[in-house]
Order: C-alpha cells, then sequence, then structure tokens
C-alpha cells in the first residue's frame, strides 16, 4: 500500500462525510461559540454516522475504523468546526475509545462502549493534574486495591469533557500512581467514571477557544471503583498512556491542517474579490508569497500526519513497527503542524482585513482553537524532546 494514498472506500467516506458536514455542522458554527455546548442533536448525528468513538470494534458498536480512516474524519470534521470543539470531542473518543477497546476488560467495555458510540456516554482521557503537565511521574493521584475493586484519590485537572461526562455519563481513561517508588513503572491505568458519583467534584475552567466543549478538572475523595475497571495490567498503565497519546496526537495534526486548509480556502476566496488600488489584492507579490508557502507546509504536514498514522496503525495491528519509531514519527508530526497551521491562519485573516478580527469571521475561532494543540496531548517542548530522545539514545534523555 502506498500511504500517500488512499482506497476507495476511503476516498468515498470522505466524499460522504463532507456532505454530512456541510449539512449538519457547517450552519451551526455561531451556535457552538455563543451556547458553548455541543448541541444533542448534533451528538445523536454523529453517533448515527459513526462518528463517536469510530475506532471501537463493531462488536462494542464502533465502526473499526483504522487510524488512516480516523484521520480522514478528523480532517474533516475541522474543516466543518473552526472552532473545533467537535474534533476534540472526536479525537479524545476516537483515541481513548482505542485503548481501552484494546485494554479494557470485556465487562467494562460491553458497559460503557455502545453507550458511548451511541452518544449516551463520553470516553475522555485524564491524566494531568494542576501542576503537573507531562511530568506523569510526579502525579499525586492514587490508586489503592481493595477486596472489592480500588479506591482513588487525587484530583486531575485541565480535563476535556468534564461537564459531558456528567451529563451524559461514562468518565474517562485515568492514570494514577499504584506503586509510589516505583516511579512511572508503578502506575496503573482505570476507567473513572463521573456522573453522580460520591465522592467526586467537578469544576470547569474558561478557554480561550474550543468553546463548545467543556474543559475542567475533578477531585476524587476516597472513591471506589470495581475491579473490572482497570484496564491492562496493574502497574502498566504508563506504557499503555503512551499508546493514547500518539493516536490523539497523530489526529490533532489532521485537525490543524484540515482547520487551517478551511483558514487558507476563505483567504483565497478574498483576496481575489477584494480590492485595494485598483486592483485585486490576490494580484499583490507579498500575498502570494504568503500563500504560496502556507499552502506548500500545509500540504507536506498533511501527507507527513496521514504517514505517522499509517505507521501507527501498523504497529498497532501487526506489529510492524517499533514502539519507539512511531513514538518518533508522531511526535514529528505534532511539533511543527500546530504552528504551521496557526500562521497560515494568522494570515488568511490578516489578508481579510478588519472582517478577519471580527467575529463575523471564523478563522479568529479557529486561530484561537488552534493554539491549544501546541500543548494538548504533549507540548511542542515534548515533541522535541521525543524526537532528539529517538535520534541520540537514551542515554541522553535530559529528565534523567
Amino acid at each position: 500500500m502506498n500511504i500517500q494514498t488512499f482506497s476507495e472506500e476511503q476516498d468515498l467516506f470522505r466524499e460522504s462525510l463532507r456532505e454530512f458536514c456541510e449539512q449538519t455542522i457547517v450552519p451551526r458554527r455561531t451556535e457552538l461559540e455563543d451556547k458553548k455546548e455541543i448541541p444533542d442533536d448534533i451528538i445523536k448525528a454523529m453517533a448515527e454516522f459513526e462518528l463517536l468513538a469510530p475506532s471501537v470494534s463493531p462488536d462494542f458498536g464502533g465502526a473499526g475504523f483504522d487510524a488512516v480512516t480516523a484521520g480522514i474524519a478528523a480532517e474533516e470534521l475541522a474543516r466543518a468546526d473552526p472552532t473545533c470543539s467537535i474534533p476534540v470531542l472526536y479525537l479524545v473518543q476516537c483515541s481513548w475509545g482505542h485503548v481501552f477497546n484494546k485494554f479494557g476488560t470485556e465487562e467494562a467495555k460491553g458497559e460503557i462502549l455502545p453507550k458511548v458510540t451511541k452518544g449516551e456516554a463520553i470516553c475522555g482521557i485524564a491524566t494531568t493534574e494542576a501542576d503537573i503537565g507531562s511530568d506523569l511521574g510526579n502525579m499525586v493521584t492514587t490508586i489503592k486495591p481493595t477486596d472489592k475493586g480500588y479506591v482513588i484519590n487525587g484530583n486531575k485537572n485541565y480535563i476535556s469533557g468534564v461537564r459531558e461526562a456528567a451529563k451524559y455519563g461514562g468518565g474517562h481513561v485515568t492514570l494514577a500512581r499504584q506503586d509510589l517508588e516505583a516511579g512511572t513503572r508503578g502506575m496503573t491505568m482505570f476507567f473513572f467514571p463521573l456522573k453522580d458519583v460520591p465522592g467526586v467534584t467537578i469544576s470547569e475552567d474558561e478557554e480561550m477557544g474550543r468553546e463548545a466543549i467543556s474543559t475542567g478538572g475533578f477531585i476524587i475523595d476516597n472513591v471506589e471503583i470495581p475491579k473490572h475497571y482497570l484496564i491492562g495490567e496493574e502497574n502498566k498503565g504508563f506504557y499503555l498512556v503512551h499508546i493514547g497519546y500518539e493516536y490523539a496526537r497523530g489526529l490533532i495534526a489532521l485537525v490543524c491542517v484540515g482547520a487551517a486548509m478551511k483558514s487558507i480556502e476563505n483567504g483565497i476566496a478574498y483576496i481575489k474579490e477584494r480590492k485595494a488600488f485598483g486592483r485585486p489584492i490576490g494580484k499583490y507579490e507579498a500575498i502570494q508569497f504568503a500563500l504560496a508557502e502556507h499552502y506548500t507546509r500545509l500540504e507536506m504536514a498533511r501527507d507527513f500526519a496521514y504517514k505517522a498514522l499509517y505507521y501507527l496503525e501498523k504497529e498497532q495491528s501487526e506489529g510492524k513497527y517499533s514502539r519507539m519509531e512511531v513514538s518518533k514519527i508522531i511526535a514529528m508530526s505534532k511539533l511543527l503542524t500546530p504552528g504551521w497551521a496557526f500562521n497560515a491562519i494568522d494570515d488568511a485573516m490578516q489578508w481579510q482585513g478588519a472582517f478577519g478580527y471580527s467575529r463575523e469571521c471564523p478563522d479568529q475561532s479557529a486561530l484561537r482553537a488552534i493554539r491549544s494543540f501546541t500543548l494538548a496531548e504533549g507540548s511542542r517542548e515534548i515533541m522535541r524532546l521525543i524526537v532528539a530522545r529517538e535520534l541520540l539514545g537514551k542515554d541522553f534523555i535530559a529528565y534523567k
């Protein structure tokens, strides 16, 4: 298979998904910003189109997407929703639905995943805490085995979908320390529910973009979960969490490309019509050169992101590539794409003058949203450390 091409089935999927987005999502952009929530009818429509946790097996209601097909959906949803709220919901559930589907217990998967794929529950990710980002080894949240299951204590913050999980049900794939002396080798992964759970206190943060999906945190005070909510093996969670991170990072790269390409298209339409000093501003060399460079970078980023997801898919399904090889190529994809996308959107707004800075311009929504992806699922600084680690070897890891 040429990783730069798509199958006929994937091309048809993209075509039908773009039509779905044009009818269902595009007309609702301002509503997403104004009401700060994803309408229930959009979530229902996404479920019917099999866009909720589509990486999950059909046995549990999913579409069984491979990673490349999942990337197509991420790109198209970002073209349709410049706030990137719907793409965030999509990519979080797709990435961590994959992890849950692959490593969760049959009992937990049967209980939770069919509800997620139907839009009746949420599946998110909760690793980040208030005082740590990528430094997972220093998290304070703990998990302790009991006769009936596990007791959890601690807190999580900067988590997508806390309000939605409390509203619809479901919860988050979560990481906590079990063996306190073992560092990252003593971390356990589990599913943690948020709806109507005694001992859980939820809070929300206000972000500068992505208004229609919540970001917040929750405090966990002696909450017991059943044994079957364990994901993978005890004390092996740190190794599993990176599979989800890498899936999400590959999808994020394509969200950035999709949103930025749509902004470039908006900019092209504007500079063809807008005149200054008697001629269309698209005739000016300064604008043409910037357009050519942005488009070229985005095309390169797009191709590389699909290549990265192809590597991830082959590693996960066939063991064709090593974990570290996949980590490197995914990190390379996410390292530059959000910045390139941000700069392209920024210039597209500049070309549109005062209109570009108005709330009526969809590109301002995209600019605020894309800025988050230089941080989400691993900052660009962490991406640089991953790439350098694989180039230099483990003896040169900066944080050891």
